[in-house]
């Protein structure tokens, strides 16, 4: 989601006839757009800040300005910690962003904007066969460690018919494959129910994959999974969050579904879907987290086997309900745990992976891979990343089959079929 904010950014400051530069030395604007989710990432903000100070002694009349997450957190802090930073404005109100660049030193936007769903900003992208595509702003959730609420504000939902304006257009201009942005898709509504928004998605022309992120448990619906498996554009993929295998950090979470519940919801895709690839989020070292609650989420890790994790240890952040609960962790006990849990993925991950290969599996290419331009990479619809030799007769957002030849803990290797 950050990424795409930083894309409208380009999109807005394109129209003020601006260019990106090489280089930050060689800019006349440079603007940091900022992720307070973690404090590890608000620490790298204020790093890379405090080098933007040297540029700007050099460099007259250049604007340095802050924008996301941390603007919104800290507001006017900002301008008092770096008084050469000329503009701070929250992610709802990057709108805003013209009217900064004419003025100096100023907080803009920190207040709550409910009209943020209804502008349809450009956006600068990269060039390629995937896009991103917000389909609400904001959550209602209030989980007890998550400063979303306070910097993004409640849930506010786009009109459907102007999402399905600019996935039209993304078709047209060649792109493949859309995902829809939120902070919790299941929320979304408007005319339409996230379901329907998403089955309308997958049936506009060109578009041959769908994917969203991120569904919340507790709102997974019957319809939604029915829409996965009936809508054929929609990827055999979800993301869907558990944060911890015990029922009572769930609750001191403020997450609102037990395990067993959660464990229901994966029973149930599962029987709809038997091929759907599942992600998940796990935060290790929770307040007042026990050895038995941690022990449970390496069971529920076991007895679920995700494709995948994002873990973190817990992050204290300001005005959430977990950062005032008592029995905060030492971090090397936290550091333990998510060393623990990673270990665990890691080998479920790696037999998830050699367990695809001989298979065949759709593959649409997305371009050079990493080793560079001897190899392409592309994605499967389950999300599962494919590296296989270039070939003068394949181009990016081609849809190859492809058979796996070796499955890795982070990728798979494969030969298209001809």
């Amino acid at each position: 989601m950050n990424v795409h904010d930083s894309e409208k950014i380009s999109g807005l400051l394109d129209r003020e006839g601006l260019v990106a530069a090489d280089n930050p030395r060689d800019a006349d604007v440079i603007i940091l757009n900022t992720c307070s989710i973690r404090a590890k990432a608000e620490e790298k903000f204020f790093s890379m800040l405090g080098r933007m100070a040297s540029i700007k002694k050099r460099r007259r009349g250049l604007k340095i300005g802050v924008t996301g997450c941390v603007a919104q957190q800290d507001g006017e802090a900002i301008l008092k910690r770096a008084p050469y930073v000329d503009f701070v404005i929250g992610p709802q109100n990057i709108h805003l962003i013209g009217r900064a660049l004419k003025t100096e030193s100023v907080t803009l936007g920190l207040d709550d904007n409910p009209f943020v769903a209804t502008l349809n900003l450009p956006a600068k992208r990269a060039p390629g066969v995937k896009a991103w595509v917000n389909i609400m702003y904001g959550c209602n959730n209030f989980c007890s460690y998550c400063v979303v609420p306070y910097t993004r504000g409640p849930e506010r939902s786009r009109p459907a018919e102007d999402v399905l304006a600019e996935v039209r257009q993304l078709a047209g201009e060649g792109v493949r494959e859309v995902t829809l942005l939120g902070q919790n898709v299941n929320s979304y509504l408007t005319s339409h129910s996230f379901p329907q928004l998403l089955a309308e998605v997958a049936g506009l022309d060109g578009i041959t994959r769908v994917r969203f992120v991120t569904s919340h448990p507790k709102d997974l619906s019957d319809d939604l999974i029915h829409v996965m498996r009936d809508s054929e554009a929609v990827c055999e993929h979800l993301h869907l969050p558990l944060q911890s295998g015990s029922t009572r950090i769930l609750q001191l979470m403020n997450r609102r579904y037990s395990y067993k519940q959660y464990f229901e919801r994966v029973r149930r895709l599962r029987e709809i879907l038997p091929d759907i690839s599942i992600t998940s989020d796990i935060i290790a070292g929770f307040p007042q987290e026990s050895n038995d609650d941690h022990r449970a989420t390496l069971e529920a890790l076991s007895e679920i086997c995700f494709d995948g994790i994002f873990a973190f240890k817990y992050s204290l952040r300001p005005r959430t309900k977990a950062a005032e609960l008592p029995g905060h962790l030492p971090e090397s006990l936290q550091a333990e745990r998510l060393a623990e849990i990673l270990q665990l993925q890691d080998r479920i991950t790696e037999t998830k992976n050699h367990s695809l290969e001989g298979s065949l599996q759709e593959v649409l290419v997305e371009g050079e891979a990493e080793r560079g331009p001897s190899h392409l990479t592309g994605r499967t619809r389950t999300n599962k990343v494919v590296n296989l030799l270039n070939h003068p007769s394949i181009h990016t957002g081609t849809v190859l089959t492809v058979r796996i030849t070796r499955g890795y803990r982070h990728s798979l290797e494969g030969e298209p079929v001809s």
